[in-house]
Parts: structure tokens; C-alpha cells; sequence
């Protein structure tokens, strides 16, 4: 098969990779979208460790099952496996399992290709009347949704209720701000210091664009970048008894301002990804349009990969998510 493959810092290549083949339990995905990660990126330019180059990235996809019992069945990929065994995935928090994997990291090859194998219990069908680009949000929106579920638990006041800030406009905050909509949230703001991306956001229903520094109090925050700056910013406009939810893999330390978080009793939870439940929940929200139109992204060929990439690094993308198509 014909792959993007991330072979050394800053360098995609599309080449020929073996085909991958499917054990028992598996099904054969041939790929019709796959979007661009923030971890993507972050592995491109050689700071994710987990994914050492050579190594085929990509983990939001959604395609056509080629052979076996779901033959021919549109689905929508949940990247992420886990044993099912331990207290963790018991306890319906699959998310948190010791042994969770995900493909586009080794040893579990990503979707950047024509082809990847995933687990059948990984699978959610897609209805004839989705188009598989949309399928293919489900991966980033229910990182938001799990985020929004836990964020409105924490909660001293209804989501209702509740002045809502995300931090940044890429697929996870848009899909954060989305989610928080689907649960019910009615002020809702959404952090981007870009003027090309933040354009394109004012185009999107449900949420209000602003620049860095608008909206100075909030009851419930949700970076969706995770550098210093942006944890600096949740912590200082979070009210007293709020929440911050933390999403953002930008950079591992810096920011928090402890000192007030414990003087005011600021809730910080960090989230990573979801749990097959909140899959499978933002796929039927997305399959029944609660999500919105999810007509935000830009489509381009798998083979002008790297030029994509570059394109997003020098941020000049007005999407908050680009999809690549084989």
C-alpha cells in the first residue's frame, strides 16, 4: 500500500509499505479519511517520544471493512486499545488502562495509509447518509466529550449555567466548545490568538470567537493546547470553586499558578482521550447531528501530506482540522 510516512524530524514521505494483515478479531480498514492530530504534528517535529521515526502517524480515521464477517460495513475507528481485564477498564475507565495502546505508535502502525488493521470491537458503524470525513471527527470530538462529561460532574453550578471558556481553536477546542453545546451549555467561548483560524471559527454556530485576554472570569475552562501560556491563562480567569479541565499535550510542564488554585480551590483535572462509551456517544451524537454541521474542515490528498503539515506549522490553515484523503 501507499503510505505518508514520518521517516526522520520535520520529513513525511509517501512510499510504499507493506500491507497490513489482520489476526483474529481484526478487520482490514481500507482508509476514505484521516485527520491531522496536534500529535501528529508534535511527532513531526521530534518532540513526541512515543513515536519514534520511521513510523506511519495518523489515528482519526474512518474507512470501508475489506473482507471478513464486516465486509463492506462504513466505519468510524477508535484508535485506542485496551486489555478489558484490569480494575481500570472493569470500572468503565478504559481510558486510564495500563495497557492501552494506540495506533500510530510502535509497534501499531496509523492510518496516514490506504490500509490499517484495528480490533472489531474498535469499530462503530456509520450510517449510509454520513460522509466518512465527518465519521472520521469522531476520534478528536469525543476527546472533547469526555472532557465536557467529566467538567460538568465536577461542577458546583448546572452546565446550563455555567460561563464556558476553551482554550485554543483547533479540532479539540471547536469539538470542546461543540460538546459543551450537545450538554446543554449556553455561554460559550472559544480562546484563539490566530486572526486566520479565529475568522474561520466565526463561521461555526454555538460559540464565540475571541481574541486572548476577553473573557477574564469563567466557571469552567478547558485547554485544548497545553503549553505554560494557556495553563497560566486557565488558572488566572478560572473563578473561585471552578474548574479547569486539561487536555493539551503542548508541553509537560509550567503555568499553573498552585498558589491560587489552592487558596481558591480551583478543580484541575487532566483528561486523555475517552472511554469506548464516550466513542461510541459522540458517534451517534455526530451520526444525529447534535455536533453541528462539522463541515469546518479542509480535505486534501495523503500524498501532499507534508506540505499540509508545513502549511499548519507556518499557521496559515484557516481549519481548525485538516483531513487527508488516500
Amino acid at each position: 500500500m501507499k503510505a505518508l510516512v514520518y521517516d526522520e524530524v520535520e520529513t513525511l514521505v509517501y512510499r510504499y509499505m507493506a500491507d497490513p494483515v489482520p489476526a483474529a478479531g481484526q478487520s482490514l480498514i481500507r482508509i476514505e479519511a484521516s485527520g491531522i492530530c496536534g500529535s501528529d504534528m508534535h511527532a513531526f517535529l521530534g518532540h513526541d517520544e512515543r513515536r519514534p521515526a520511521p513510523v506511519i502517524l495518523g489515528h482519526e480515521a474512518a474507512g470501508i471493512v475489506e473482507g471478513g464477517a464486516l465486509d463492506g460495513t462504513c466505519v468510524t475507528i477508535n484508535p485506542l486499545t485496551t486489555c478489558g481485564l484490569c480494575k481500570a477498564c472493569k470500572a468503565g475507565r478504559d481510558n486510564l488502562c495500563p495497557d492501552r495502546m494506540i495506533i500510530s505508535m510502535p509497534p501499531r502502525e496509523g492510518a496516514f495509509g490506504e490500509y490499517v488493521v484495528m480490533a472489531n470491537r474498535n469499530l462503530v458503524a456509520v450510517p449510509d447518509d454520513v460522509p466518512l470525513a465527518k465519521a472520521a471527527l469522531a476520534e478528536p470530538l469525543a476527546c472533547g466529550w469526555h472532557a465536557v462529561r467529566l467538567g460538568t460532574e465536577a461542577l458546583d453550578m448546572p452546565i446550563t449555567d455555567a460561563r464556558c471558556v476553551v482554550v485554543g481553536g483547533g479540532a479539540i477546542g471547536v469539538g470542546a466548545a461543540l460538546c459543551l453545546r450537545a450538554f446543554g451549555a449556553t455561554e460559550i467561548y472559544v480562546v484563539e490568538p490566530n486572526a486566520v483560524r479565529r475568522a474561520a471559527l466565526d463561521s461555526i454556530e454555538g460559540f464565540t470567537a475571541v481574541v486572548p485576554g476577553t473573557v477574564t472570569e469563567a466557571d469552567l475552562v478547558i485547554d485544548g493546547v497545553g503549553y505554560a501560556a494557556t495553563r497560566a491563562d486557565a488558572t488566572a480567569i478560572t473563578r473561585p470553586g471552578g474548574v479547569i479541565m486539561h487536555i493539551g499535550l503542548g508541553e509537560a510542564t509550567g503555568g499553573l499558578d498552585i498558589r491560587r488554585m489552592t487558596l481558591q480551590e480551583i478543580t484541575f483535572i487532566g483528561t486523555y482521550t475517552y472511554t469506548a462509551q464516550d466513542f461510541r456517544d459522540t458517534a451517534a451524537a455526530i451520526f444525529d447531528g447534535r455536533l453541528g454541521e462539522l463541515d469546518w474542515t479542509e480535505e486534501r490528498p495523503l500524498s501532499e501530506g507534508q506540505q499540509a503539515f508545513a502549511d499548519i506549522r507556518a499557521g496559515v490553515v484557516a481549519a481548525p482540522k485538516i483531513i487527508l484523503r488516500p
